[in-house]
């Protein structure tokens, strides 16, 4: 790249560094929602949101420029093709993963002591920044699930719906919140699901979530140290593997928890193992520094394996096949950041 190029370059990575924390600041004071109803001057957004004018009026002077919002005789809009991808209840809101990536900041002086130190940041150092910005655990999946769990993830594979609607036992691995044995469970009532997960709290996130649901449940536990009696007919895992301490060990587990017929369903991060293969793609990046503030140093944290977020198709691969899965298909998924793992003993 030109040293001119670069530093056009450079000046786009500010800014959208920039933007990225003041659309933050609009979803938490309610300006990004208040403007979605409509044109307005400062003054009338100001008024909407209940906050002072004088701040509403630089915010917005940012977001004109920033290309976010337009300016025409005095009104400024937030166009609804802009608003569909910062507001609402649907996948195409990325507004969860922008607070979650913005609340990463909190942990980088504790980063950079293992920079030089060695070790890694617990998953619980992340709580406190992620609450202070506005950000819910399991809120960046929780419409994907809902959208495209059933036809996209689970459609991409021959007929995994209709053995679910025939009634199956299913585990999910790193279940998190619950958010996607909640879509599954009430789709497939003739299955069982149940959800494991290391972390206590979400675990009582999950069990809120689907107390109306008899055939779901959920347990705390490592798995690493899963076993199953009798196994499972379908173990699904969702953008968890890679952040497993031990990854090696719980594919291994869940190999020996399947059924002899029995699929291990898994989404996870569609990339190379080899950085230089990654070069070009637009998402590359953005995952890479995702993963080293959180996938990578929380798993050192726990003397890990610290596969990271980029672990990437053919180590996944590898660790499979190394797992006892004879059979793996890589298929696409509804989202081009993943790629679904049909895995067969």
């Amino acid at each position: 790249m030109e040293e001119k190029d670069f530093a056009a370059h450079l000046t786009a990575t500010l800014t959208g560094s920039a933007l990225t924390m003041l659309l933050g600041v609009g979803h938490r004071t309610g300006l990004l929602a208040a403007a979605a109803r409509g044109p307005a001057t400062s003054a009338e957004l100001a008024g909407r949101a209940g906050l002072h004018e004088r701040y509403v009026r630089e915010w917005l002077g940012a977001m004109v420029t920033g290309g976010i919002f337009t300016l025409d005789a005095g009104k400024y809009t937030f166009p609804p093709q802009h608003a569909k991808f910062l507001l609402g209840e649907t996948a195409s809101n990325l507004m969860p993963s922008l607070l979650t990536l913005s609340a990463f900041t909190g942990i980088l002086p504790d980063l950079e002591r293992c920079f030089a130190e060695g070790g890694g940041v617990p998953r619980s150092a992340y709580g406190p920044h992620l609450e202070s910005l506005g950000a819910k655990t399991g809120d960046s999946w929780k419409h994907i699930y809902r959208e495209h769990l059933v036809d996209g993830f689970f459609g991409a594979v021959p007929g995994l719906n209709d053995r679910l609607t025939a009634g199956a036992r299913v585990l999910d691995v790193g279940c998190g919140t619950g958010n996607a044995i909640a879509v599954a469970a009430r789709v497939f009532p003739a299955s069982t699901f149940t959800g494991i997960d290391i972390d206590e709290r979400v675990v009582g996130q999950a069990r809120e979530t689907t107390k109306d649901l008899p055939n779901a449940g959920f347990a705390v536990g490592d798995a690493a140290e899963l076993t199953a009696d009798p196994p499972y007919d379908v173990i699904t895992a969702f953008d968890a593997v890679h952040d497993q301490d031990r990854p090696d060990v719980v594919l291994r587990r869940i190999r020996g928890a399947l059924t002899e017929d029995g699929l291990f369903f898994m989404v996870d991060t569609n990339f190379s193992s080899h950085v230089e293969n990654n070069v070009g793609n637009p998402m590359a990046a953005l995952c890479y520094a995702i993963s080293l503030m959180y996938c990578t140093t929380t798993s050192l944290a726990e003397g890990g394996a610290a596969l990271g977020a980029v672990w990437g198709t053919e180590k996944a691969s590898e660790m499979l096949a190394d797992a006892g899965f004879a059979h793996v298909s890589v298929l696409e998924s509804p989202r081009p950041q993943n790629c679904i793992y049909a895995c067969r003993p």
